[in-house]
């Protein structure tokens, strides 16, 4: 072969390694669900590169494939050239490395490109890259490939795409978008709060056994009627012999009919309805749906030997989406207060990761949810009104100690000297 016809056979390769280099990058690095609404919306050539994506990984395969393919047949153009005309071997070394040189530099520079701007590559690449995997062969020799390692892999026997955007990712992108003015705070706000949703348990959501209002099974409907006026209820316990035996929820609504029926003496045991029970370590991701699908806004929550735990509502999941929901009748404290010189006033049953947040800390994460239960855990005792402890940068003070239980925790940041000598105390009373 003459040497016009060498150059113009490898510059040719070369042009095809290029190409598929770049419909490499765009497979890897694109959307599905972006590109499907560009599609819907009659972006130009969308089509293609939504049937690529269809089918990413073994499409992915075949394109690796032929780009090294046509890279190897570079060289070994070059090489029969060389043969032809100078056979030594200082000569093939050199006609290897150059033309691997000059391959590995137009690859990294294509991708590099298709990286700054995908969705424009991607547009004119698509049909050369639908073109080059609907060759003979090849795509029942990727996906018979793709098969084969999919076995050696334990737990991932089904044909199906990972998410290729990890949850840090979403949530980075969404700070971005907040900078660059494409969505307000309030809507990063509520991207966060869905990400975390699905991570949540019951039992950090719901109302604890402690903080629940029942009443006994035998008392009147009347003074049941009340009970639940005057805690704004409209649904509430019915218990037994104890609180552990809930034997099912009276409705306002039920309660009144029976006043107006003139049964408002009869106990209110024969007026309550079933009550669902769900464990405490149930995800509230597949609680919610659940609600929405049986129909109910209550239920008791079960800690892991039968024993109640604590209450949940509609109304507590939707909080974790949409944040606080007050009426113009609620009176609550707020969950955390500023006070003069830094500190914070927080309701001990304040989630410890919300507590972070808030102050910008890393108190430390274990069995506990709250930061009562923090406090509790490193105090090792039920803490009396005004005791403290040092944990890293911040002193955390038991505030409103009813009994065994607190009420609230002052927290302020102490400096690193505080912090050393809170340290050597603390190895002292070891």
């Amino acid at each position: 072969m003459s040497l016009p016809l060498t150059a113009l056979a490898v510059v040719a390769l070369l042009v095809v390694v290029v190409v598929l280099a770049l419909c490499e990058t765009v497979l890897a690095h694109t959307s599905r669900a972006r590109v499907a609404m560009l599609a819907d919306e009659g972006a130009h050539r969308a089509g293609d590169l939504v049937a690529l994506l269809a089918r990413r990984q073994t499409n992915l395969t075949v394109i690796v494939v032929v780009r090294h393919a046509a890279q190897i047949g570079a060289v070994l153009v070059v090489l029969a050239h060389v043969e032809r005309y100078d056979p030594q071997p200082i000569a093939w070394v050199g006609a290897i490395a150059a033309i691997v040189v000059v391959s590995a530099f137009i690859e990294g520079v294509a991708k590099t490109i298709a990286l700054v701007r995908t969705d424009a590559v991607g547009y004119r690449v698509a049909p050369v890259g639908r073109f080059v995997t609907r060759l003979p062969l090849l795509p029942l020799l990727a996906e018979r490939l793709g098969r084969r390692i999919r076995r050696r892999e334990p737990g991932d026997d089904h044909d199906h795409e990972r998410p290729s955007v990890s949850e840090e990712e979403l949530l980075a992108f969404a700070e971005v978008a907040v900078e660059a003015e494409a969505i307000e705070e309030e809507e990063q706000a509520l991207i966060e709060s869905i990400i975390e949703f699905g991570d949540t348990i019951v039992r950090e959501v719901m109302v604890p056994r402690l903080d629940m209002v029942t009443v006994e099974a035998s008392w009147r409907v009347s003074d049941v009627m009340e009970v639940i006026i005057l805690n704004g209820f409209s649904r509430i316990p019915v218990i037994g012999t104890g609180i552990d035996d809930i034997v099912g929820l009276a409705y306002a609504k039920d309660l009144m009919r029976s006043e107006r029926d003139g049964t408002g003496d009869e106990p209110v045991g024969q007026h309550v309805r079933p009550a669902r029970f769900v464990p405490e370590q149930q995800r509230v991701s597949v609680l919610l749906p659940q609600m929405q699908a049986e129909q109910f806004h209550m239920a008791v929550v079960i800690d892991e030997y039968g024993g109640v735990a604590g209450l949940v509502t509609l109304e507590d999941l939707i909080e974790e989406l949409v944040g606080e929901i007050v009426d113009e009748y609620d009176v609550e404290d707020p969950m955390a207060e500023p006070l003069p010189g830094g500190a914070y006033r927080v309701n001990a049953r304040m989630p410890l990761d919300e507590v972070n947040d808030l102050l910008d800390a890393d108190l430390p994460e274990g069995d506990w949810d709250t930061i009562g239960g923090l406090l509790f855990s490193w105090l090792g005792h039920v803490p009396t009104n005004g005791e403290s402890i040092d944990i890293g940068s911040h002193r955390l003070t038991a505030s409103r100690v009813q009994g065994r239980r607190i009420g609230l925790v002052r927290i302020d940041r102490i400096t690193p000297a505080e912090a050393a000598d809170a340290d050597v105390a603390s190895e002292r009373t070891r």
